[in-house]
């Protein structure tokens, strides 16, 4: 570990194995919630804004532009469950069924068995209200993504105010 990873607050945690960023390139752990932004299979243009809640499992799915999905129709869309399996391979099985408090039966948790359990309940469909600041945050991090790299501090980064003032 590098020394500003050991003098960091907050550490970093390296994802459970490597994933590909092409079909689900945002999922978090947030807000009570798995979400995040899943690319359309038909529309190159076209994201999904989809998440899961955790423990009622009320689930939600509609494009950028708050369209509803149409595979979300009284179960988990494709969407759902391809945002299921990368969280999976970033946070790691048994940290995604405890942050969505799904008891799996029968041994170590999978992505398959994560789904499965959770639309075995036959959840609700939650509403969309989610999307918009999920997708902000998402623009927000591709924005970092064309920063060139470098050392000093990015001012957005800077949240908290200096302890001592200039003279």
């Amino acid at each position: 570990m590098s020394d500003w990873e050991r003098s960091s607050t907050a550490r970093v945690i390296p994802p459970a194995r490597p994933r590909k960023l092409a079909k689900v390139p945002f999922v978090e752990l947030a807000d009570g919630r798995l979400q995040g932004v899943v690319s359309s299979g038909s529309d190159i243009e076209r994201v999904y804004v989809s998440s899961v809640a955790a423990g009622a499992y009320a689930f939600a799915c509609s494009t950028n532009n708050n369209r509803p999905c149409g595979g979300a129709r009284g179960s988990f869309c494709n969407h759902i469950r391809a945002l299921i399996n990368e969280a999976v391979l970033q946070y790691g099985a048994e940290r995604v069924a405890r942050y969505l408090r799904v008891d799996t039966v029968g041994g170590e948790p999978s992505a398959q068995s994560i789904a499965a359990d959770m639309s075995s309940t036959r959840p609700s469909q939650g509403d969309t209200t989610a999307a918009a600041p999920v997708f902000s945050r998402f623009l927000r991090h591709l924005a970092y993504l064309e920063l060139a790299p470098t050392t000093a501090p990015l001012p957005e980064m800077q949240w908290f105010p200096p302890t001592r003032a200039a003279a």
